[in-house]
């Protein structure tokens, strides 16, 4: 009796387990076809749910060729990158090279000032949260405004100095401390930080200090390299509500530099998010920094109760809440969740951006959906 006993409960946990599989799959493959649905042309996913992995994809990899999305493609990870930036600043506070609490001007001397922009100000800790109240220099940049600033623009190489020398043309949003804005100038500066205390770039940092040590062999800083390897999607974007989608697959990405050039995979990226909450990238204390968070003040209409931390954001959910940061980058959008003790995980890359916000938001909230169910379940 006790052997029969023993059989049947392994014959049902192992049902419950299979079922619970494959349910998974379903769960991750709906999601996607459901975001191609709503006119992304091409979506790739990964699921990793306490060591088992799941992928799925839908659409087209060119909407010309047709070619199916590639399993594991290379993506622009867009503003992802604020993240191992803002890993490679903490590692630097543990060590005792720079504090949260310096002045942006004490490493960077006259680069923020002018019309009201004062680094005196500034502590380092303000640029990783974004509330240093200094504008985002690419709000001027016409290769992000419309599709001729775009062909017009798209190989153009731009030297980080020269970013934030753009955004100092403009007067703060507000005093520093006072308030939250996203600002891609503050991760720019951060690079520039990086650089000034350790005599490498931002990029040679990330790359020693986190994908060697990771493995992460197919996540790299492209430099001016304008193509992305094989395999992957094309990225296309909309300029105008009802306008055609332009290939935007291709363009010097130094217009982002520290605030989101970097390239990945959703195999790479699932990696990196596991190992930062697993507690391999930074010590105890460097996490609890990373992870104070403030509110998002912009975020609130569509996402109440998104809150942002150093370079990662609290975003609630029916289980207590996970880990995150979005991406965008000219053709891509990355989403991504994963569960505070890093054994849950959710990548997406969506290889099209939307003129319409109101299918943005949608968008967003069914990947919000997806990572909830994945997260959440028992």
């Amino acid at each position: 009796m006790a052997v029969v006993a023993t059989l049947a409960a392994a014959l049902v946990m192992g049902g419950t387990t299979a079922d619970a599989a494959h349910s998974g799959d379903e769960r991750l493959q709906a999601a996607v076809d459901d975001l191609h649905g709503y006119g992304i042309t091409g979506v790739q996913g990964l699921a990793d749910v306490d060591g088992r992995v799941t992928t799925a994809r839908a659409g087209v990899a060119n909407v010309a060729t047709g070619a199916p999305v590639p399993v594991d493609g290379y993506f622009r990870m867009g503003s992802d990158t604020k993240t191992f930036v803002s890993v490679v600043v903490l590692q630097l506070v543990r060590e005792g090279r720079l504090s949260l609490e310096d002045s942006v001007e004490r490493w960077l001397p006259g680069v923020v000032a002018g019309n009201g922009n004062d680094g005196r100000k500034i502590t380092v800790r303000e640029l990783l949260q974004h509330t240093s109240g200094i504008a985002d220099y690419a709000d001027g940049l016409p290769l992000l405004a419309t599709a001729e600033g775009f062909q017009a623009h798209r190989f153009d190489h731009h030297d980080a100095a020269e970013l934030v020398a753009l955004a100092m043309t403009k007067p703060p949003l507000f005093a520093p401390g006072a308030s939250w804005s996203y600002s891609n100038t503050n991760y720019v500066l951060a690079g520039m930080i990086i650089n000034r205390v350790t005599g490498h770039s931002w990029a040679q940092e990330v790359h020693d200090r986190i994908l060697a040590p990771l493995h992460l062999n197919h996540t790299y800083v492209p430099g001016d390299e304008p193509t992305l390897r094989d395999p992957h999607a094309d990225g296309y974007t909309q300029n105008g509500l009802g306008g055609p989608l332009v290939d935007t697959t291709n363009f010097n990405p130094t217009t982002a530099d520290a605030a989101g050039a970097m390239v990945t995979t959703p195999t790479d990226l699932a990696r990196f998010w596991q190992a930062l909450q697993g507690g391999r990238l930074l010590a105890p204390a460097q996490m609890a920094q990373m992870h104070q968070t403030v509110p998002e003040p912009g975020s609130a209409p569509a996402f109440p109760g998104d809150r942002y931390g150093l370079g990662i954001v609290s975003i609630p959910d029916s289980c207590g809440g996970y880990w995150s940061h979005a991406g965008d980058e000219l053709g891509w959008s990355t989403l991504n969740g994963v569960s505070p003790d890093g054994k849950r995980v959710v990548v997406l890359s969506l290889s099209s951006q939307l003129a319409d916000q109101t299918s943005e938001v949608s968008v967003r909230q069914r990947v919000r959906k997806l990572i909830d169910e994945t997260l959440c379940q028992r």
